[in-house]
């Protein structure tokens, strides 16, 4: 009788110890108006590759979104809308840090601003 509680406990430790380890992982999708070329989706994607936490980033251009698999004890939406803005593009309600939009290349500036990809 002994051993048999002495395995259920046993058992009841291991799925408990196994379920805690376990990280809250969230997508989100971001919408990123302001892209314009691949050469945006490189900035956008090697930047959040970089912070803790994230697990995949994939910009849609066409699409204008960016989606973001991540560990949520590690990292936020807030501050990867945040880091999108202050790399010079709009990231649903917080708009582009403006020192880093001028630095922008020409072809990930909006059209109104001279920017875009040429119309063949």
């Amino acid at each position: 009788m002994k051993k048999l509680l002495f395995s259920i406990a046993t058992v009841c430790f291991v799925a408990i110890a196994g379920s805690a380890q376990t990280k809250a992982i969230q997508t989100v999708k971001i919408s990123t108006p302001t892209v314009q070329c691949d050469m945006c989706k490189k900035t956008i994607e090697d930047l959040l590759k970089r912070y803790d936490g994230v697990m995949t980033v994939n910009v849609n251009v066409k699409k204008k979104e960016t989606t973001v698999k991540y560990i949520t004890d590690r990292v936020n939406e807030e501050t990867i809308k945040a880091a999108i803005a202050n790399a010079g593009y709009d990231a649903n309600e917080i708009a582009a840090n403006p020192e880093s939009y001028k630095a922008l290349p020409k072809c990930c500036k909006k059209p109104e601003d001279g920017g875009g990809m040429p119309k063949h």
